[in-house]
């Protein structure tokens, strides 16, 4: 049986979060790359080359891709297998510290949402969760969520009775009135199931899945290319300035809920799709 430490927790976040402030995930950059190359639109290029060259320039000279350097998302997923030594978390935060300093990222969280917006100043605390899974081994999923496509997600309470075209609705409300503060072109996560605390966590583990990694499930790939293609149909566009490309991916992940619940949380992300998964 494997055990897991503080140190195999605190390691992988100081050695890959500024990693991941200045370099897209291969298949988030070749989705750009595929999407100026295919845009249509004379702006909508423009644009999207904008974020290509963009992004070359953060890989090469080693700086974070987006002003908004985020907030650190880590979720460990635990399989049958893993034996858990104490608080495997007591050393994130100043590993995040160290981290933050080393790849001069901007310092963006505050003690207190209501009552002390002072800075922290060192990106601490880190935002943390932990999932038993039935796949052997464990592994820590690591996110830099930026503020502006967080502020544009939502979640809402649908009606049982609302189904498959309740979830379609309820994400392209969304996306027409949030994509232009999100950043597009986006990708966007949708969590469909568990409880109201919940359904967003799924939403953001859904967003987790590269791009040219197919679900397991086919009714969530369906769904998946159904949104995909009806996001995009809205004409939308890069930077909300109208184009081909509003997103570049939609991930959906399901769960069971209660038979008088339809929860659905819709968590966007930009195109700065900041995220590693590590294998402990």
């Amino acid at each position: 049986m494997r055990t897991i430490n503080s140190y195999d927790i605190s390691s992988a976040v100081l050695m890959n979060v500024p990693h991941l402030a200045a370099v897209l995930p291969k298949d988030v950059y070749d989705a750009l790359v595929a999407a100026r190359d295919n845009e249509s639109s004379e702006r909508g290029r423009f644009i999207l080359d904008q974020l290509v060259r963009n992004a070359d320039l953060a890989r090469e000279d080693h700086v974070p891709i987006s002003q908004d350097t985020g907030a650190l998302w880590a979720c460990l997923e635990v399989g049958p297998d893993v034996e858990l030594d104490g608080d495997v978390f007591i050393g994130v935060n100043e590993a995040m510290a160290s981290a933050s300093k080393s790849a001069r990222l901007r310092n963006s969280i505050v003690r207190d949402a209501l009552f002390d917006r002072a800075n922290t100043g060192n990106n601490a605390p880190v935002i943390r969760e932990m999932h038993y899974t039935d796949r052997p081994g464990a592994r820590l999923q690591l996110m830099l969520k930026d503020g502006g496509s967080d502020n544009a997600s939502r979640v809402v309470m649908l009606n049982p009775n609302d189904g498959k075209q309740g979830v379609i609705d309820a994400v392209l409300d969304c996306v027409r009135d949030q994509a232009a503060n999100a950043c597009a072109p986006l990708v966007v996560g949708v969590g469909v199931g568990l409880t109201f605390d919940k359904v967003g966590t799924l939403a953001k583990r859904a967003l987790m899945r590269p791009f040219d990694v197919p679900s397991a499930h086919p009714e969530w790939e369906e769904l998946e290319q159904e949104l995909l293609a009806a996001i995009n149909a809205t004409g939308i566009g890069p930077a909300g300035l109208g184009g081909d490309t509003t997103a570049l991916a939609v991930r959906v992940m399901c769960a069971p809920c209660h038979i008088s619940s339809l929860p659905v949380a819709v968590n966007l992300n930009g195109s700065a799709m900041r995220r590693i998964t590590v294998e402990l």
